[in-house]
Protein backbone atom coordinates (compact mmCIF):
# COMPACT_ATOMS: atom_id res chain seq x y z
CA UNK A 1 0.00 0.00 0.00
CA UNK A 2 2.89 2.18 0.68
CA UNK A 3 4.80 1.57 -2.61
CA UNK A 4 0.97 2.62 -4.20
CA UNK A 5 0.64 5.62 -2.64
CA UNK A 6 3.71 6.75 -3.60
CA UNK A 7 3.38 5.81 -7.07
CA UNK A 8 -0.07 7.41 -6.89
CA UNK A 9 1.60 10.74 -6.11
CA UNK A 10 4.44 10.71 -8.75
CA UNK A 11 1.94 10.38 -11.39
CA UNK A 12 -0.25 12.92 -9.79
CA UNK A 13 2.78 15.47 -9.96
CA UNK A 14 3.71 15.14 -13.11
CA UNK A 15 -0.11 15.41 -13.95
CA UNK A 16 -0.16 18.65 -12.12
CA UNK A 17 3.39 19.82 -13.28
CA UNK A 18 2.22 19.17 -17.08
CA UNK A 19 -1.20 20.71 -16.61
CA UNK A 20 0.23 24.09 -14.97
CA UNK A 21 2.53 24.44 -17.88
CA UNK A 22 -0.99 24.58 -20.10
CA UNK A 23 -1.82 27.36 -18.22
CA UNK A 24 -2.49 30.49 -19.81
CA UNK A 25 -1.83 32.99 -17.10
CA UNK A 26 -3.22 35.60 -19.10
CA UNK A 27 -6.97 34.05 -19.42
CA UNK A 28 -6.65 31.20 -17.03
CA UNK A 29 -10.74 30.44 -17.64
CA UNK A 30 -10.98 30.41 -20.99
CA UNK A 31 -11.06 27.32 -23.21
CA UNK A 32 -7.90 24.40 -22.71
CA UNK A 33 -6.56 27.39 -19.78
CA UNK A 34 -9.84 26.13 -18.00
CA UNK A 35 -9.56 22.57 -18.64
CA UNK A 36 -5.68 22.02 -17.61
CA UNK A 37 -6.44 24.40 -14.20
CA UNK A 38 -9.10 22.10 -13.25
CA UNK A 39 -6.99 18.89 -14.04
CA UNK A 40 -3.96 20.67 -12.13
CA UNK A 41 -6.22 21.25 -8.73
CA UNK A 42 -7.52 17.25 -9.57
CA UNK A 43 -4.10 16.37 -9.44
CA UNK A 44 -3.18 18.24 -6.67
CA UNK A 45 -6.40 16.73 -4.74
CA UNK A 46 -5.46 13.09 -5.41
CA UNK A 47 -1.40 14.07 -4.03
CA UNK A 48 -3.45 15.14 -0.48
CA UNK A 49 -5.09 11.97 -0.67
CA UNK A 50 -2.43 9.88 -1.10
CA UNK A 51 -0.19 11.79 1.74
CA UNK A 52 -3.36 11.23 4.14
CA UNK A 53 -3.72 7.68 3.15
CA UNK A 54 -0.31 7.21 4.33
CA UNK A 55 -0.16 9.17 7.36
CA UNK A 56 -3.65 7.88 8.46
CA UNK A 57 -1.70 4.03 7.89
CA UNK A 58 1.45 5.33 10.03
CA UNK A 59 -1.02 6.32 12.93
CA UNK A 60 -3.05 2.58 12.48
CA UNK A 61 0.59 0.85 12.67
CA UNK A 62 1.17 2.97 15.90
CA UNK A 63 -1.73 2.61 17.35
CA UNK A 64 -1.69 -1.31 16.97
CA UNK A 65 2.10 -1.09 18.55
CA UNK A 66 0.41 0.35 21.39
CA UNK A 67 -2.28 -1.16 22.85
Amino acid sequence: MKIATYIISIIALVICVFNVSKIDFQAPLENESFTALITAIAAACAILIASLLRISKKVDRVVKTKV
